[in-house]
């Protein structure tokens, strides 16, 4: 293996589980402890409260209902996971900063009682679990539309404009995030998982490592600079969407936010879905809505965004390795292996295949 690439796949990471909350099922209740702590640091009246489970993948997020409605949603992260406590205190920081960006739309987060945003809740064995909550938004996530498309314009103008507000936005002392590098996606050891043990045939791995070279060879040449690299969403996919009903979108959910490629937010927003034949509708969209705001993409980005989004596939193969698969919608965990093969043969064939 070339040393230079090498260099690449250093820096493993070490993934913590929720194991706490693997016994739980959608829409079962939280245990005690956290539905007690809950209520007591945002000061709500606990027999008008219930907390059920939503998903479980990098967190726990749970539904607060009031009075038997909707009115919150509750993000329990592991302990330690990422920077822990500093790391999430961050993120609010720069969703609070994304508000001031004219024409998006974003979650809303909630102060507790002692008016700050993050607080820990310990468990029956001592563990503190860092958790914050955010208003409840009304409507549909993008992920359960029969056709996300329409709305794929709008999710590349505003990665467009969150990168512009990346590149002006100076972080107080103190900002923690994460990187995304190459290691952390399809390292020896990477955040989520190793592709490598998804259960492909021999034939099949050596198709996806050579379009993993493939994909490294470019990113070898990207370019790590101000205009090119800084602090992204990351995670700017459907499921993260919520369309209301008059259309308007939200953005949800930035645990994933941290340092990497600009372009790496054009990946991610088709994580899961690139071998699906609608993904290469959804890729001009999103191309077209970015350009509309931040102008043409020249080739050499073009390549870049193409083997980001290759390197992005295997990575989220890794993903379903060692994690529930009712985190994504039904039959779309069981797609992943065979459809990643899909995707290695097609970007093999012609890097840009989404984009043509």
């Amino acid at each position: 293996m070339p040393q230079a690439i090498m260099s690449l796949l250093d820096n493993p990471v070490d993934v913590l589980s929720l194991d706490t909350f693997s016994d739980l099922a959608k829409g079962s209740p939280a245990p005690y402890w956290l539905f007690q702590g809950v209520c007591g640091a945002w000061g709500i009246e606990p027999e008008r409260a219930q907390l059920n489970l939503i998903t479980v993948s990098e967190n726990a997020t749970f539904v607060l209902l009031l009075d038997g409605k909707e009115a919150g949603v509750v993000r329990v992260s592991q302990p330690g996971y990422v920077g822990g406590a500093d790391a999430v205190a961050s993120e609010i920081c720069w969703l609070a900063a994304l508000h001031d960006v004219q024409g998006v739309r974003l979650i809303k987060p909630v102060p507790t009682v002692r008016g700050t945003f993050v607080t820990k809740i310990r468990d029956t064995n001592g563990v503190g679990w860092t958790v914050v909550s955010t208003k409840f938004v009304e409507g549909t996530v993008l992920e359960d539309l029969d056709n996300p498309a329409p709305y794929y314009e709008t999710i590349g103008q505003w990665a467009a404009k969150f990168h512009d507000q990346s590149r002006s936005w100076t972080a107080p002392f103190g900002f923690r995030r994460f990187h995304w590098d190459i290691a952390d996606m399809v390292g020896p050891a990477p955040r989520w998982g190793r592709w490598e043990t998804a259960g492909l045939s021999d034939i099949d791995k050596e198709i996806c490592e050579k379009a993993l070279w493939k994909a490294l060879s470019v990113m070898m040449q990207a370019p790590r600079t101000p205009d090119s690299w800084g602090l992204i969403h990351a995670d700017l996919r459907p499921s993260n969407i919520i369309r209301a009903d008059n259309g308007e979108l939200t953005v949800i959910d930035f645990d994933d936010a941290g340092y990497s490629w600009y372009l790496y937010d054009y990946a991610s927003s088709l994580s899961f879905i690139e071998h699906e034949s609608y993904a290469s509708d959804l890729a001009k969209a999103w191309v077209r809505g970015y350009e509309s705001v931040a102008g043409e993409f020249t080739d050499e980005q073009r390549e870049i965004m193409s083997a980001l989004s290759m390197i992005r596939r295997l990575q989220m193969l890794g993903w379903t390795t060692n994690h529930r698969e009712d985190a994504l919608p039904d039959g779309l965990a069981a797609a992943q292996a065979l459809g990643s093969v899909l995707c290695a043969h097609r970007y093999l064939a012609d890097s840009q295949w989404l984009l043509h």
